[in-house]
């Protein structure tokens, strides 16, 4: 599912992160949701803070699959310049643990001479403003269950040598690679009206069926789905929460509703949406998706102009 959703204060918040990088940075804190690292972690900010030191925050690790997680954080700390750490932003402890990180990654940096300049930056509804105020002991930001909550960057005072720049979450402009579109909307990143929730749910199910079907079954007591479609195992679910219209239709909105909250909630249990070997697998088709589109418009644009041979496209 390709998602083109950026609202202006997004575009803002590219400026704002390319004026703070010519302000000078030390370290680029990375929120990610643990449910879907590989699809919460933005491209267009690894561009703009090329060169960086890099923490990677995995949160919301309490609703992720634990052994899922471990290997992501494998995965991350194997990368240059970067350390990761699992998070749940609504405990002191490890949440205080990421300045201990930041400082490891750029220990050249600290003192009231030498101050410690981090941004700390997300994909929208990713726990950001919790984390801060947990970091801080009082509401110094704005929390919400919708995304975009944040609109403008903050400074704030960790320590006294301890800088935080906080922005306001941020997607890119085209998600290309199309299984992210769909564990984006499923883990509340992008707004309801961006996408259609029923298609969301169906490749949710799709995607449980194949790696949680014991949740599943173990929630909704759908039995044996072999012979169903993804489409009619969701009206299975609706069936059995009760989402039936007079007539004894179901009411496939509401059934989805109920499917992509009880996975928000992990009242289905810690789900993780991706591997590292699955998201890398789904980036490669991506490109080889995007190339053929390439080269699909350059022969229409040849053709057009009487100049197509198949050699052209070589």
């Amino acid at each position: 599912m390709a998602i083109h959703w950026f609202p202006g204060h997004m575009n803002s918040t590219r400026s704002a992160i390319h004026d703070r990088m010519k302000a000078g940075l030390d370290v680029v804190i990375e929120m990610l949701d643990a449910r879907v690292p590989g699809s919460s972690s933005n491209p267009l900010l690894a561009s703009l803070t090329e060169g960086k030191p890099r923490l990677k925050l995995l949160n919301k690790q309490d609703l992720a699959d634990p052994a899922r997680t471990a290997l992501w954080l494998d995965h991350f700390n194997s990368l240059p310049q970067t350390r990761a750490i699992g998070l749940d932003a609504s405990v002191r402890a490890p949440a205080k643990a990421l300045m201990d990180e930041c400082r490891q990654l750029a220990p050249l940096r600290g003192g009231m001479d030498k101050p410690l300049r981090v941004l700390i930056c997300g994909i929208p509804n990713v726990g950001k403003s919790t984390l801060i105020n947990t970091l801080m002991g009082k509401r110094a930001a704005k929390t919400g269950d919708e995304p975009g909550i944040t609109k403008i960057e903050q400074k704030l005072v960790l320590e006294n040598d301890f800088y935080l720049f906080d922005t306001p979450g941020m997607l890119w402009p085209r998600i290309s690679v199309e299984q992210s579109g769909y564990n984006l909307a499923a883990s509340g990143a992008i707004g309801r009206n961006a996408f259609d929730e029923e298609e969301v749910a169906v490749e949710l199910i799709r995607y449980l069926r194949g790696n949680y079907a014991e949740l599943l079954e173990a929630r909704y007591k759908l039995g044996e789905l072999g012979g169903l479609s993804d489409a009619e195992a969701l009206e299975l679910l609706g069936r059995r929460r009760g989402a039936v219209q007079s007539g004894g239709r179901v009411n496939m909105q509401k059934a989805a509703e109920v499917l992509v909250y009880e996975f928000r909630q992990a009242v289905l249990g810690r789900i993780t949406l991706e591997t590292p070997a699955e998201f890398l697998r789904w980036e490669q088709e991506a490109v080889t998706k995007e190339a053929e589109r390439e080269a699909a418009k350059k022969e229409r644009k040849l053709r057009r102009a009487g100049k197509w041979k198949p050699e052209s496209l070589a």
